[in-house]
């Protein structure tokens, strides 16, 4: 099997969508297709099927994915040692971000890390916490960020960074004006979720708790899967809701929405730095760990 061939099928996996493979491998589409085909022959097995615009692994190609993710990361780690050997610190980082973290708090540190090594590059998968933990337990990224903890005996958890929550509304709303409303007051107002496994819906979700009161209170509007498409909807007067100050600290500063804090209830947050336990972090995943854990706050 060529690396090639199994580099492509990995990214069609990934990103599920021939177009988007090809994107990030600066690539043709017809020849990411070649390269599935060609693979597809040698091994007589069918490993994915295109499903209108998304496309879908095939149980084959669930178990060839994970064989060639550890082919993959080892023809990597390689190079990286013989580099590193050689005096260089050359090749790329695979990590996972929650979409705050890795919206707003990586990007500017991954520049600065590459100011002190230009020769190393990331990529950045930005997905829910849960999926982000996936593919770190899997092996095909070596660490992630993210906004949400819980219990899982392959993980290690590291408290790195935090973030501030905010209730968010339109700036012609009636409380745009107050300093602060009380939760039963936000319990009868229009409001948009995020999705079931955000962090930021998981400490709000808490919040209610605490105080009595549970989420099907709420008077629940639409379930958005984004921050960038509640701050859409909030503008558009659908509802209120709550998102991370860093997400919409622009909006604010242009007075396009509207910040409201919640009486006796400061929402706060941490993320998380997740590793697989007893994984042997690439030479150059290992030198940004350090980075970021330096750069903690």
């Amino acid at each position: 099997m060529e690396l090639r061939n199994l580099d492509a099928f990995c990214k069609v996996v990934e990103f599920k969508s021939f177009t988007r493979a090809a994107e990030a491998m600066l690539l043709s589409q017809p020849t990411i297709s070649e390269h599935i085909r060609s693979l597809e022959d040698e091994l007589g097995q069918k490993l994915v099927d295109r499903l209108g615009r998304e496309v879908e692994v095939t149980p084959a190609g669930e178990v060839l994915y994970g064989y060639a993710r550890k082919i993959i990361q080892t023809r990597s780690e390689a190079l990286q040692a013989m580099e590193q050997y050689s005096g260089k610190m050359v090749g790329r980082i695979l990590l996972g971000c929650g979409t705050i973290p890795g919206t707003y708090i990586l990007p500017e540190l991954i520049n600065d890390f590459r100011m002190q090594y230009p020769e190393i590059k990331a990529t950045v998968l930005i997905n829910s916490s849960r999926n982000i933990s996936q593919k770190v337990l899997e092996g095909g990224l070596e660490f992630g960020v993210v906004g949400a903890r819980w219990h899982n005996n392959g993980l290690s958890w590291h408290e790195i960074f935090s973030d501030e929550l905010t209730l968010v509304v339109h700036p012609a709303h009636s409380w745009a004006s107050r300093g602060s409303v009380s939760l039963d007051e936000v319990i009868l107002e229009p409001f948009i979720l995020r999705e079931p496994e955000s962090g930021t819906r998981k400490v709000f979700s808490k919040i209610l708790e605490e105080n009595g009161l549970k989420e099907s209170s709420l008077q629940e509007v639409a379930e958005i899967g984004s921050s960038a498409a509640i701050k859409e909807a909030v503008k558009a007067g659908i509802g209120v809701s709550i998102l991370s100050k860093r997400a919409v600290r622009d909006s604010v500063e242009c007075g396009r929405l509207a910040t409201v804090g919640i009486v006796e209830n400061k929402m706060e947050r941490p993320f998380y730095l997740i590793q697989r336990k007893n994984r042997e972090l690439s030479p150059v995943a290992s030198v940004f760990l350090k980075y970021l854990v330096a750069h903690d706050g």
